[in-house]
């Protein structure tokens, strides 16, 4: 069996950064009568450990994957973390058409992995 860790390494390290990053650019929602300084200096800080993750999954990924499928890889999990932030945390329901466009977007991603 080939070790799938290489490839998964920058993956993992995508999904972590990307759930710092929608804490960073969503989270202040739930504070909405927090001053917008406060916010924007909040979530500066939390995105300074998203690109302490993202910019080094990139260059580990940048040895296994094209820049197109870490692109592709990077929306997708965008796409799975913001669902369920949405729903876990801003208590959003996402209706089926939701569920079409992100299906439509992971068909798009099917399209950037294979060769035809």
């Amino acid at each position: 069996m080939p070790n799938l860790a290489p490839a998964a390494l920058p993956i993992l390290m995508l999904l972590a950064s990307n759930i710092f990053m929608t804490f960073a650019w969503y989270g202040h929602l739930k504070y909405k009568a927090s001053p917008i300084l406060i916010a924007i200096v909040a979530s500066w800080g939390i995105a300074f450990f998203e690109y302490c993750l993202a910019v080094p999954a990139n260059r580990i990924g940048s040895g296994i994957y094209t820049t197109a499928q870490l692109k592709t890889i990077q929306e997708v999990i965008t796409l799975v973390v913001f669902a369920g932030f949405s729903v876990l945390y801003l208590k959003e329901p996402l209706g089926w058409n939701h569920a079409v466009g992100f299906a439509l977007i992971v068909g798009g991603a099917f399209f950037i992995f294979h060769k035809f």
